[in-house]
């Protein structure tokens, strides 16, 4: 047996890019158990289940708390409540099988006992049936298991067989009776003997049972054989791994007494016997023979663990119930023993490996193995258990350790999933694609990676169907794609051979291999292999060639399109010579020749591999070199800088080899300060895992043994404290993990900062000196990776002591310090005070610092003070000391201060007198000049400040738009079918649990219109009619949508048929009309059944991206003025909303408080922003909108039921938006403001609701006047000639377009949403466009080429209009029939030059734009090309997609409608749409009958309308 140390060795370099694309999902808490089955994942943590899709996105969560009723304990049945119930019980799951034959999902554990569930497999929010009954442990348990088995008998049955952890102390089993031993068979349907999760079979219950302590790790079925793996606690011998055999087959009872056991021998290397705990495990797919794997623990934790492979087919000859352990017949008197099984081979020795699976890839064996320190490796083993240099694919951060259990994704087979504590992951099994050459796809060394001819990447094989694809050898390693060898005959002919080690895909398509040989003086010879399948090239050198020296050759081999060239040096063999040494045998075998005999040979004989040459000494006088130790010799997987090698003989050592398995590539550092004894090299980067390390000779020898071990990334949780003064040497720590592999700190002014003390878990250093206060960031430096703590760091003013006092206390003296209050929270400790009296210092022990009025208080004693005074005191703080006088000692201090104040102010007198007299002189020339100059000013300051505001503009909005609150489909779809008729919206909708009995006349009308050729004639007479408007065809569409909504594929049907009645009409005139305007009935239909089938698209997938896009808006537009009576605002996209007259503006931060009673309570502050020129009313809007975004729910009362005051020189003063203060202009008044009634920046406002409060003087809205914008004014003046005359200086010039670079500003802060949007538009989900866009594309492609319409145009004219204009525009310009807001005048500007944007951007025509085109087109011109490239491309995909059935599509409709089942009244649709045919009925049933119509769906049409009639009738008696 062949043993590889792997764990030593893990040479485990990370594929690129590993953990940027892969899928995961955070739960609430750490998982218990998760399965895979078909297209979704099932997950049970502590408090949840949850359901997933293959791509970790949620598709259903279910709480695991609830309550129990009352009554007997293992009686009371558990039933989840809502979060505002009283929960007393948790459902804790310790069985999860997903039984997909009957599709359901069945989860057994415990709430007080023993507690079944089965769900719907397709959604688990749907109970089928729940049971107080013991299916598995009766306590939670890690230790045991459960899994479906099939039975054989006449037919197949399904049981549950559970494995329970066994205790040999009783009182660890739990209080509740059970009567479930070991292993027990339990029913899986109530239609099997005895019920659902009973017991017993069809004669007697039997069970498998065992005394003292067992814990089960795995099981699975393979046919008709069961697999069961423990640990058993055996007294004397410890812990032995058993493996259970049992035979499903007849019955319950029969598959029990099959018993038959194994005891599984891990050994070491002398192949002694050994316990070993089984800690996982995963079966060989394929066989026979059965093979299995399993990661076994030799000291009973993670320290020592092993993978090891056993044959475990079952022996079936043994005698049944004869295992040691386990019994199904306790009486039994005859001696048991269980069968020995050993190793097959051992593929791994090293620390923490916790989980493995195992996947079949061609001839490969590929290994998964899961470790405590948070990796998955990769592990590829050849037929001849040779392993491939094993990959990390995945690694953790941090230390969390990989679950016991991973599944393969058993759709695609390319995703492993992969938990660690409460993630899950979803790990792609490898990334070929990131392998940009062959060489480099070969090299990868990866048995799922090939080289694809045709597109000429690095690919899976099934992503490679029609082309060549070269790979790995299958089930062997080669360490070069190309290897050569050099022999020479009898003749003396040489002869030179060329191997390729690849594998072919495909070979049929492979005709033959080429291979040229050829020197610099010309063509040696060409060789044509007619067996493509050896991909062997021979080449007999011809006689003239002669190889007395080295000779270079080229060799090119062509393998159908794809060439290989290999440049060789060839030498004569026989002349290699020299004193035996590992660099001559490398040189011997590098040139194609074999070593034998300890010399170099022809390749006739000889070894040709380099392992032969590692076993051979060095060459030259080399001592051998000795590793003694390394300092550090465990850091962090970012390698360490500047650590210490000692050891003897190192004088000669060039480099250090940091390598961890003899089939990966080795990374080498060089040394430097080498002085034979010890030597400085750096670790480079790698993965977690022990190393080993040698030193590197000139000769290439490497010797020495010692070991290198990677482990996590530190990480920084926290600083204390979080600040510092700007002198610096503040002693501040770092806290966090892994902190001893720490390097030095720095900040982000690139300061260099040495560490004082570094340990496991916290670190301390002290801050460098700043020129000036600010914030900083500080990284945590390891190897070459710059670390940043999550915190930001500040720097704040030097404390300020001011004066100090003191008083005697006994013996001792105690001072006080008085300090300005400041944000640094210094401690006592961070103080050295030293108190001085007569030339001698004494120093003053801290006692405590107080915080009072402002002022610090530092305290501290000059204990047995000799002296009852001092003269001044000595502070010391980090690295600055000051000295403090008593005020005694400052007699002269102010008189010093204030002298040179009184000469500065004289001087300042005597120079405004001078300005005074100089400045009557010129005060008529300048009165003349001052209109220009300050006409000038103001236009140069806007347009300066427009500058700004363009440069500085950033996208730092959306701090917190809280939750998005989407409307629930009906409610969205509704909006989309009624827009402009809310009393028809509101009837169609029924209530939740609101049951409506459909009527006779409901029934008859509905049957009716399922009749297609009724509905088609009905649509088309009805549009002839001239009388039937534009909103009658668009009520008729939406009315037929809520009917027929239970019927999707039938709408879809008809909406066909309809459309391809339009096109037939449209086809001879403008047919780039078709679906432009809703003039239709069919063209609303078409919106509607968009708005149904994208729905769960827009959700998913663009829903986030349009609220964050509206939301930016609403926060750029909010930042600067909106006038109150136009709605214009300075921020916008539109030109034609832009408040181009705006005032000039500060912005304020109100604290708010909100009165909490009618008793004068008020709540703590709430900081609001605010705008000076805001109106009374826009500030009462504003706080009401931060408080629903900074407490996730809106205040109780609405904004016209609430007042402000105002606190001015401490009394509130209330803020109406019309008063006796107001100013006016003619007949008009202006609106108050916040400048207006003075309020300031961080001024105190207090919220009162009316109905508690009611304000002194009631004021309506003055926006419920009807003359609104006649009698009042806010921003825009009315009459700007009149205001002038009464205030010149209040209105100043402004120019239009001076302002206009505020669309711009407004732009470039929300870019980034609108670009999100956009793309999330045309992106792919799953790279596929949703299924009714594909859908109707192709449907659009069909007509076109039954019409004969060849110009491409028309077709992509078609494809936008029906896509956005029938849905994205309208979605785009409406966010309110998606989201719960209201939409203002002023956004819907904006998203009108949005919506243009992105309509321009599915344009074919070029917009041709000049300086007086409107700034809306101007606004995007940069960015629509490229949009259109964006658009362009995603046309193209969609096109290339494969085309959707119509069978898949019908499911999909199908699916929706029982999504929505039961949401919409259709009776209410029925009726009203009969209005139509009451009205119209004639020229139906005149059109019927032209169309040929039966007799029949006449007369059932007619009965209708007498039902109809006779139901008015009903109603009105």
């Amino acid at each position: 047996m062949r043993h590889l140390l792997l764990g030593l060795l893990l040479h485990l370099w990370v594929e690129p890019g590993r953990c940027l694309e892969d899928a995961n999902f955070t739960f609430d808490a750490d998982v218990h158990h998760f399965a895979v089955a078909t297209n979704s994942v099932y997950v049970a943590t502590e408090l949840k289940m949850y359901q997933l899709n293959r791509d970790l996105t949620l598709i259903h969560s279910l709480s695991q708390r609830g309550a129990l009723e009352s009554g007997d304990k293992e009686a009371a049945l558990f039933h989840r409540v809502s979060d505002s119930d009283v929960r007393n019980a948790t459902f804790h799951v310790n069985i999860l099988v997903p039984f997909v034959e009957n599709e359901t999902l069945i989860s057994c554990g415990v709430t007080l006992c023993g507690y079944c569930e089965v769900r719907d497999l397709a959604n688990i929010s749907k109970l089928i049936h729940k049971e107080n009954f013991p299916v598995g442990p009766m306590v939670l348990s890690s230790a045991s298991l459960g899994f479906l088995v099939n039975v054989k008998s006449t037919g197949t049955e399904t049981y549950i067989l559970t494995a329970i952890q066994q205790y040999a102390d009783t009182s660890k089993k739990g209080s509740c009776s059970s009567d479930s031993k070991a292993v027990n068979l339990q029913n899986t349907r109530n239609e099997q003997s005895g019920g659902i999760f009973s017991l017993s079979g069809s004669s007697s219950t039997l069970m498998i049972k065992h005394e003292g302590d067992a814990e089960f790790v795995d099981g699975f079925q393979i046919n008709s054989i069961i697999y069961l793996f423990a640990n058993v606690h055996s007294g004397i011998s410890g812990t032995q791994v058993r493996l259970i055999w049992l035979e499903g087959k007849t019955s319950k009872s029969d598959t029990l007494k099959s018993l038959r056991g194994a005891t599984l021998h891990p050994f070491d290397g002398a192949e002694a016997p050994k316990r070993g705990k089984l800690l996982a495990s995963s079966v060989i797919p394929g066989g026979p023979p059965v093979l299995w794997s399993g990661v076994f623990s030799t000291d009973e934790g993670l320290t020592n663990t092993e993978l090891i492979v056993f044959d475990i087919s079952p022996d079936l000859s043994r005698k049944t119930d004869a295992d040691p352990d386990f019994s199904v017949e306790p009486d039994a008197v005859e001696p048991k023993k269980a069968k020995d099984l050993w190793p097959k081979v051992v593929l791994s020795r090293q620390s923490s490996m916790t989980s493995v699976l195992v996947v079949r890839q061609k001839a490969w064996m590929v290994f998964f193995i899961g470790t405590g320190e948070g990796q998955l490796i990769k592990l590829a083993v050849d037929k001849a258990y040779q392993t491939l240099c094993p990959r990390v694919i995945y690694k953790a951060s941090d230390d969390r350790q990989v679950f016991p259990k991973m599944h393969l994704d058993e759709v695609d087979r390319k995703h492993v999933y992969v938990v660690l504590r409460s993630q899950m992951i979803r790990v792609p099994v490898s990334r070929c694609s990131t392998q940009e050459t062959m060489q480099a796809c070969w090299s990868a060394q990866d048995p799922y990676c090939g080289w694809c001819s045709l597109k000429r990447s690095c690919t899976f094989e099934d992503e490679c169907p029609d082309s060549v694809w070269l790979s790995i050898p299958e089930g062997s390693y080669q360490q070069k794609m190309v290897s050569h060898r050099v022999e020479r005959g009898s003749n003396g002919n040489i002869t030179l051979h060329v191997q390729t080690h690849l594998s072919v895909g495909r070979p049929e398509l492979l005709s033959n291999i080429t291979c040229q040989f050829s020197t610099s003086a010309g063509e040696l010879c060409i060789t044509r292999d007619s067996d493509p399948r050896s991909k062997q090239c021979t080449c007999i050198l011809p006689i003239s060639t002669r190889l007395t020296g080295e000779l270079d050759v080229t060799v090119r081999i062509n393998l159908g399109k794809e060439q290989l060239q290999e440049e060789l040096k060839l030498t004569n063999c026989s002349a290699i010579q020299g004193p035996q040494s590992s660099s001559l045998c490398r040189q011997c075998v590098t040139a194609g020749c074999g070593w034998n005999n300890d010399s170099c040979s022809w390749a006739t004989t000889g070894a040709v591999n380099d392992r032969v040459c590692n076993m051979l000494e060095p060459a030259g006088n080399f001592a051998t070199p000795e590793i003694s130790f390394i300092n550090p010799n465990v850091v962090s997987f970012y390698g360490r800088n500047n650590v210490t090698l000692n050891g003897r003989n190192l004088g000669k050592v060039n480099r250090v080899r940091i390598q961890a398995d003899i089939n990966c590539s080795p990374q080498e550092s060089p040394v430097w300060n080498n002085t034979g004894t010890h030597l400085t090299f750096h670790i480079p980067s790698a993965d977690k895992g022990l190393f080993k390390v040698c030193v590197v000779l000139p000769d290439g020898s490497c010797h020495g043994n010692a070991t290198i071990t990677y482990r996590s990334s530190p990480s920084c949780t926290s600083i204390m404290p979080s600040s510092t003064w700007v002198s610096g040497k503040r002693p501040i720590t770092v806290v966090g993990t892994h902190l001893e592999f720490v390097e030095e700190v720095t900040d982000s002014h690139a300061h260099i900062i040495p560490l004082r003390t570094v340990g496991l878990a916290n670190l301390t250093y002290e801050t460098p000196p700043a020129e000036n206060i600010h914030k900083t960031l500080i990284h945590l430096k390891v190897g070459n990776v710059s670390l940043p703590c999550p915190s930001s760091f500040l720097y704040h003013p030097d404390p300020v002591f001011s004066s100090f006092t003191y008083t005697r206390n006994g013996d001792h003296l105690r001072v006080t310090i008085q300090k300005d209050a400041d944000k640094l929270e210094m401690s006592a400790a961070e103080l050295n005070i030293w108190g001085f009296h007569e030339g001698t210092f004494h120093y003053c022990i801290m006692t405590s610092i107080d915080t009072s009025n402002g002022t610090d208080s530092v305290i501290c004693e000059i204990q047995n003070s000799p002296t009852a005074e001092i003269q001044r005191l000595k502070i010391k703080y980090g690295d600055r000391t000051i000295l403090l006088e008593t005020e005694a000692n400052q007699p002269y201090k102010y008189l010093y201060i204030f002298l040179p104040v009184l000469l500065v102010v004289i001087i300042a007198m005597a120079f405004i007198i001078l300005l005074i007299y100089r400045s009557q002189q010129r005060k008529l020339t300048a009165r003349m000049n001052a209109r220009l100059e300050n006409l000038e000013l103001d236009i140069r300051n806007d347009i300066r400040q427009g500058f700004v505001d363009l440069q500085m503009e950033s996208a730092d909005l959306l701090e917190n738009v809280g939750a998005i609150p989407f409307l629930d489909y009906k409610h969205f779809a509704s909006r989309i079918f009624f827009p402009e008729n809310e009393a028809l919206m509101v009837s169609c909708l029924k209530d939740i649990g609101q049951k409506v009995e459909p009527d006779e006349f409901c029934q008859a009308f509905s049957k009716l219109i399922q009749d297609q050729v009724f509905l088609t004639s009905m649509v088309h007479a009805l549009e002839e009619q001239k009388s039937f408007t534009i909103k009658d065809k668009c009520t008729v569409a939406s009315l037929l949508t809520v009917a027929l909504h239970s019927n999707l594929p039938y709408l879809t049907d008809v909406m066909e048929y309809l459309l391809k009645h339009l096109m037939q009409q449209n086809s001879n005139m403008q047919s780039k009309l078709l679906l432009r305007h809703t003039a239709s009935t069919v063209e609303k239909l078409l919106t509607n059944w968009m708005s149904i089938c994208l729905y769960g698209f827009l959700r998913e997938s663009v829903g986030q991206h349009l609220f964050l896009m509206v939301s930016a808006l609403t926060q750029q537009i909010a930042k600067g003025p909106v006038d109150c009576v136009t709605e214009k605002a300075l921020y916008t996209l539109s030109e034609d909303w832009l408040l181009w007259q705006a005032p000039d503006f500060s912005s304020l931060k109100l604290q708010v408080r909100f009165a909490a009673g009618s008793d004068g309570e008020v709540s703590e502050p709430l900081e609001v922003n605010a705008l000076s020129c805001d109106t009374v009313e826009q500030v009462k809007e504003k706080i009401l909108s931060t408080f629903k975004a900074k407490f996730g729910f809106s205040y109780n009362a609405p904004v016209r039921d609430v007042c402000i005051e105002f606190e001015k020189d401490g009394r509130f003063v209330p803020l109406q938006e019309v008063d006796a203060s107001s100013e006016v202009v003619g007949e008009v008044t202006m609106l108050n403001t916040l400048k207006h009634y003075k309020v300031v920046d961080g001024a105190s406002v207090k919220l009162l609701s009316k109905k508690t409060h009611p304000p002194l003087s009631p004021q309506g809205s003055v926006k419920d006047d009807q003359d609104f914008s006649g009698k009042y004014f806010h921003l825009i003046d009315p009459d700007v000639d009149e205001d002038q005359r009464q205030n010149p200086e209040r209105k100043k010039l402004k120019l239009k377009e001076v302002h206009l670079t505020k669309l711009l500003s407004t732009k470039v802060a929300v870019h980034s949403y609108v670009e999100n949007l956009f793309r999330s538009v045309w992106g792919r989900q799953h790279c596929k466009a949703p299924h009714a866009i594909k859908y109707f594309f192709d449907f659009l492609d069909t007509q076109a080429d039954n019409l004969k319409i060849s110009d491409p145009d028309v077709l992509h004219i078609w494809k936008t209009n029906s896509l956005l204009l029938r849905f994205w525009i309208n979605i785009l310009k409406n966010p309110q029939f998606v989201f719960d807001m209201e939409k203002l005048p002023h956004l819907d500007g904006c998203l009108s030059v949005i919506a243009q944007a992105f309509m321009d951007s599915f344009s074919l025509s070029e917009n041709q734009l000049g300086k007086y085109a409107p700034t809306n087109k101007l606004l995007y011109a940069k960015d629509i090309p490229k949009y259109k490239q964006e658009v362009k491309a995603y046309y193209k995909q969609i096109r290339e997609q494969p085309q959707i059935t119509h069978s898949e599509f019908r499911g999909f409709l199908l699916e929706e409608s029982k999504k929505h089942d039961n949401e919409f009244n259709e009776e209410t649709a029925l009726r009203e749409l009969f209005k139509f045919i009451q009205q119209y009925f004639t020229v139906i049933k005149q059109k019927l009958e032209k169309n040929g119509a039966p007799i029949e769906l006449m007369e059932q049409l007619q009965h209708v309308k007498n039902q109809f009639g006779g139901l008015k009738t009903c109603v009105w008696n």
